[in-house]
């Protein structure tokens, strides 16, 4: 006789659980997998708790609802759809119904999730293992402006980019793409994107730590270029079709406001040393070094720099406007080092020219000014006082907002960039920019007077840290102000 032998085995002894290591959360969990199947499923339940993610349950009709990084994701047991925020992903193994739960195919499904809304997932099959890092999209949103000359993309961000890591080009078959260096594409938001003008089809990719979106055109266009704005977060894209005889009068006169001059102003120089620190430091030596480092950031990226002083030499004030004008200046910087009876006075501001309203810009002012007693002539500066320096400030009126708004971009970026305070933007009456028939700002980079702030000034690096805030500040006002004379 013979007898045969059944081995019972539990299920949950042939599994072999996969293990999670969320990073976002610094958790580890395990997940269930159906035994003796290939390839691996995993739990739907236990995914969600790994993702501390809340779960909705239909046992009836076999539906799950996970919400995984803010979006709804739902899986239907025996159907091979997963419907991420209403978009549907096929995989090309069903989801399984097994003990009151649903298992699903795990390679595929985690591939649909990495690509779509969790770049920062990795599932490793071969080590049962997954790592979940919950990377927040920092390229979020689009949408598309048609104008008379063309058509202009916005790409909401999370951030500003650098923008050594943006690059665009055409292809010869009509395609427009942008790349952007650690970009995370909200690619279901992107790709779902509504297409207007000469755009017929987007899309977007994420390679890696790269960004990548594309544009098909549906006709040529003139020429491309993007910018990045601030407020909001987006980068502007702008594809220029052809409007006819019409266009080339528009291109004329932009041609003759476009940004392509800027003065900068090195403060006092020469007989004329500025403040000085408690180590000797001078401003005049200061507001020099940033203002070249300053220039040759704008050279660089095509700008012209015209220097009212490029090295150590006197300059009057009212000479250094009238040096912008002549040069045909189209924005003027004057970059000084601050300086205060009080040494724990320490920071950086802006200054618009209007009389002083506050008692420390006034006393600013003054400083500044007080450089007309070592100038030869000094009759030119006795009618500029009380009513003749407001009337001389309101003369420049036309360029105030744009002077304010300068202003204000100059802080932004020197906060981005600097730890001291941020003093904010100011107003008073400085000689050095009466004048100025163009865009005009005075920057205080910093107190020569404070011990630890001179220690600053005198570093390579921080200098350059501020020389880069006011290039950037720059080609941020260049943009935005060409993109007001394009009509856009």
């Amino acid at each position: 006789m013979r007898y045969i032998l059944l081995l019972i085995i539990p299920l949950s002894l042939l599994r072999s659980d996969i293990h999670v290591f969320n990073r976002s959360s610094g958790t580890e969990s395990e997940i269930k997998v159906l035994p003796s199947v290939k390839p691996i499923y995993v739990s739907a339940k236990d995914l969600g708790e790994s993702f501390t993610s809340k779960i909705y349950e239909n046992s009836e009709r076999r539906k799950l609802v996970l919400y995984i990084s803010g979006s709804k994701v739902k899986v239907s047991g025996n159907s091979s759809y997963v419907i991420i925020n209403d978009n549907a992903y096929q995989m090309p193994q069903v989801t399984l119904v097994e003990d009151d739960d649903l298992y699903l195919p795990a390679e595929y499904f985690f591939e649909i999730i990495k690509g779509t809304i969790l770049p920062g997932i990795n599932f490793d099959s071969q080590k049962e293992l997954l790592e979940i890092d919950i990377i927040r999209f920092n390229v979020t949103n689009i949408s598309i402006d048609v104008k008379s000359n063309g058509t202009i993309i916005h790409l909401a961000t999370k951030k500003p980019f650098s923008e050594r890591n943006i690059s665009s080009f055409i292809n010869k078959h009509g395609w427009y793409y942008l790349t952007i260096a650690g970009a995370v594409v909200d690619t279901v938001n992107i790709n779902s994107g509504l297409t207007r003008g000469v755009v017929r089809q987007i899309e977007s990719d994420q390679i890696g730590s790269t960004g990548q979106i594309a544009f098909k055109l549906s006709r040529e266009v003139i020429s491309h270029e993007w910018y990045q704005s601030l407020d909001p977060n987006e980068i502007v894209i702008t594809l220029r079709t052809p409007l006819g005889q019409i266009d080339e009068h528009i291109q004329d006169v932009k041609e003759r406001w476009r940004l392509d001059t800027v003065v900068l102003d090195a403060g006092h120089g020469g007989k004329d040393p500025g403040a000085i620190g408690k180590y000797g430091t001078k401003e005049k030596d200061v507001a020099l070094d940033i203002t070249k480092r300053a220039g040759r950031l704008l050279e660089k990226s095509g700008i012209k720099v015209v220097y009212t002083r490029d090295e150590d030499v006197f300059i009057p004030l009212l000479d250094r406007t009238k040096i912008a004008n002549d040069s045909n200046g189209k924005l003027f910087v004057s970059i000084h080092a601050n300086a205060n009876k009080n040494r724990k006075v320490q920071g950086f501001e802006t200054f618009l020219l209007r009389p002083g309203k506050s008692q420390d810009a006034i006393e600013v002012a003054s400083r500044e000014n007080s450089v007309i007693s070592l100038e030869e002539f000094t009759d030119q500066y006795e009618d500029l006082t009380g009513e003749a320096l407001i009337m001389a400030t309101m003369a420049q009126s036309m360029f105030m907002k744009e002077s304010e708004d300068l202003a204000s971009i100059i802080q932004m970026e020197l906060d981005k960039r600097l730890n001291t305070p941020n003093r904010g933007v100011k107003q008073a009456g400085f000689y050095v920019l009466i004048g100025a028939s163009m865009p005009n700002a005075l920057v205080e980079v910093g107190f020569i007077s404070n011990p630890s702030e001179e220690k600053k000034l005198r570093e390579k690096a921080h200098k350059q840290k501020i020389a880069e805030a006011i290039y950037q500040a720059i080609k941020h006002f260049k943009q935005s102000r060409e993109k007001i004379l394009a009509g856009e």
